[in-house]
């Protein structure tokens, strides 16, 4: 990769990018300002319209045109962008948790942002509007018809199954992408360039319900779904560095019940699966299934009263895929990291970047700069000492993927 690298240098030294990294600098506090004032905005899935509508009005501000499309998702473009193909930026709006008050997003006395989302996804978010406000103040390519599309995009967290990167690349769309920078979280430690695929289902056991005590005796459905995961969870295979493909399972919800001296009528559960093998994901399926049937026999055999019956309904699925060797996108990106000092590795994740790579579409997902922890969790948590070495990465990569079609 030399002369790769050497495009690198030269286009770091060059007096457009020199400006535009440098600006970076110059403003990390209406940087740190926007992702505060995004992440006060509540968005969780399915609920993301009022930040998205700000995104947009931020991006018009700084004037990029700016638009939400059918899904909801944010899309970000410079007058006079050369038409054809294009490098997208990529970010999602969601968050699993939502802030209650705008004082859930507060700056703690060691510096760092806390509160839900900050991290996952603030940090991507507020890279894009760096991108947005540093290409205009400082546009680092001389030919102005050479710029991404920046995109906010909804559903990448639990239920919303990717519909908002599905949109984007739906048939007869997604000719229009080049190739996906998605940015998500802060690390810049990691590159993921492998899509791991998930699926998630719905369990639920249904009975007549009743009196906990006149009608005891009668099938339970929190007793079968408990014994049901708890079958599951003892037969299924976690691979432990024995060469085997990894997987992994999560029960993320139980509910079920109205009161404790009643017998429920329903008890569901959602769980979570996922595999770097397709065979493996079809054996963890095919295990749930019949850990349920049989579960459901048993308490059915046991009933003196009302019986039960089962229902496991698929209610998400990821697809899997990854970039081909030698891939533009990643030869580019591993030249910049050389370049700044990044040493990151390579890594099999379920991101946004999971359709394009599904679709064949070269895709990336990385951190937009900064340290981060909690993710999903109350204390959540984003520092954004290092964000510029994100941002700069991002840009240099970026202007690279945009030269090479000029």
């Amino acid at each position: 990769m030399p002369a790769l690298a050497e495009s690198v240098s030269d286009l770091a030294r060059s007096a457009g990018v020199r400006a535009c990294l440098d600006w970076f600098r110059k403003e990390r506090g209406w940087i740190n300002e926007q992702h505060l004032k995004l992440c006060r905005i509540p968005a969780p899935t399915f609920l993301e319209t009022k930040r998205a509508e700000y995104m947009a009005e931020r991006f018009r501000s700084l004037g990029w045109e700016s638009k939400l499309d059918r899904a909801g998702n944010v899309i970000a473009k410079l007058a006079g962008r050369r038409e054809g193909p294009c490098v997208a930026v990529t970010a999602h709006l969601d968050t699993v948790l939502a802030p209650r008050i705008p004082e859930d997003i507060k700056v703690g006395d060691d510096g760092r942002f806390l509160g839900p989302g900050v991290s996952d996804n603030g940090a991507g978010l507020a890279g894009l509007l760096a991108i947005a406000a540093a290409w205009t103040a400082q546009p680092p390519l001389e030919d102005p018809a050479l710029a991404p599309v920046l995109v906010a995009n909804v559903g990448e967290e639990g239920e919303g199954n990717l519909c908002g990167m599905r949109y984007l690349c739906r048939p007869g769309a997604a000719d229009r992408y080049r190739a996906f920078l998605v940015l998500d979280g802060p690390s810049t430690d990691h590159i993921t360039c492998q899509a791991l695929a998930s699926r998630r289902f719905e369990v639920t056991f249904t009975g007549p319900g009743g009196h906990s005590w006149s009608d005891h005796g009668s099938g339970n459905p929190v007793h079968a779904l408990s014994r049901a995961i708890t079958r599951f969870i003892d037969e299924a295979p976690v691979p432990e560095n024995n060469g085997e493909p990894r997987c992994s399972y999560n029960f993320g919800v139980i509910e079920g019940g109205t009161s404790i001296n009643a017998i429920p009528s329903e008890a569901r559960a959602k769980v979570d699966l996922r595999s770097e093998s397709p065979r493996r994901m079809d054996q963890l399926a095919a295990l749930l299934e019949s850990a349920m049937q049989r579960t459901l026999d048993n308490e059915n055999a046991r009933a003196s009263g009302g019986r039960l019956s089962a229902r496991m309904k698929e209610i998400g699925s990821r697809p899997g895929g990854g970039l081909r060797a030698g891939s533009p996108v990643l030869e580019t990106l591993l030249a910049v990291d050389a370049y700044v000092g990044i040493r990151a590795s390579l890594d099999c994740s379920s991101t946004d970047a999971n359709i394009p790579l599904s679709l064949g579409l070269p895709a990336v997902s990385i951190g937009a700069g900064g340290q981060g922890g909690g993710a999903h969790t109350p204390a959540e948590w984003f520092s954004p000492e290092g964000r510029e070495l994100g941002l700069r990465r991002i840009l240099l990569a970026l202007c690279l993927l945009l030269g090479e079609s000029a």
